[in-house]
Order: C-alpha cells, then structure tokens, then sequence
C-alpha cells in the first residue's frame, strides 16, 4: 500500500523516463526495479550488504538494464562524496537508524539533487522533518512515512 501510494504521488511530480535515480540504502532493490520498470533514464543503487549489492546487480544484468549502478558502500559515506547530481533520490534507512537529519542535510547541502530534484525519504512516524525549510511534504501510510525535499529557490 505504501509503495503504491509513493508512485501514485510521483507520477503527479515526475516524468519517469527522464528520473536519473539514487536509491540509497537499496536492500533487495525493490524501489530500484519500480524506477526501472517505469522507464527511469538510470538508476544507481548503493547498499553496504554485499548480498544485497550482488543481488541487485544480478537482477539489473538479467534485465539488461544497462543503465543501472549498484555500489556497495555505506549510504551516508557516499553522500558525503559523491560528486554527481540526481533527479530523484530515495533513502530508505532502516528504522533504528540514527542518522536521518544528517542524511538529509547532508544530500541537500553536498549538492547531490540537480535544480528541479526531489528527495524521499522513507521513516518511521518517530523521525520529524518538520524543522526541515526543504520540506516539502509528509505523507503517512500506516507505519510507513515519506518525506519529500526540494532544493530552496
């Protein structure tokens, strides 16, 4: 329901085949298989689980989706590093994770959104982003929150 929900709003924002996707925190890569099997132009996934990383890249190649990356690395060190832009950015961090405002200020100040970009942060109800002037909105699927950011104009 909650997946559901989330692409339901992003096809109201978004034109799919020109998202150039992150997916951060991929797991099993389920978010980054939707974006694929919407059209999106790329998608990069990064995960630190090597199970998780070999899976996704197994699933691209049998899909010969040539325009998907994993990498396996902590997201949040990646953020801190990364020198590209993206169109669209999903974070999914487990719930127990300590680091959802750094994350977010981290994605918005390191530039890692282009100009029109949009950022989804999936949380638990706990996690408050209301402080956040990027903040755009907050949507709430049971347990399931998604908090989406754009750049300040």
């Amino acid at each position: 329901m909650a997946k559901e929900g989330l692409f339901n709003i992003l096809n109201n924002l978004v034109e799919f085949d020109e998202l150039n996707v992150l997916d951060l925190f991929c797991g099993t890569g389920n978010i980054s298989f939707e974006f694929v099997s919407r059209g999106a132009k790329t998608v990069t996934s990064v995960d630190s689980n090597s199970r998780c990383a070999a899976f996704v890249k197994s699933t691209f190649d049998e899909l010969k989706y040539e325009s998907g990356t994993i990498i396996k690395a902590d997201a949040l060190r990646f953020a801190e590093t990364a020198k590209k832009k993206w169109s669209l950015i999903f974070a999914d961090p487990p719930y127990s994770y300590e680091h959802y405002p750094k994350l977010v200020t981290t994605i918005l100040e390191n530039g890692l959104l282009d100009d029109e970009g949009i950022l989804v942060v999936e949380h638990p109800a706990e996690v408050d982003f209301s402080s956040f002037p990027a903040l755009t909105q907050t949507r709430k699927y049971g347990r399931v929150h998604f908090s989406f950011f754009e750049l300040e104009s």
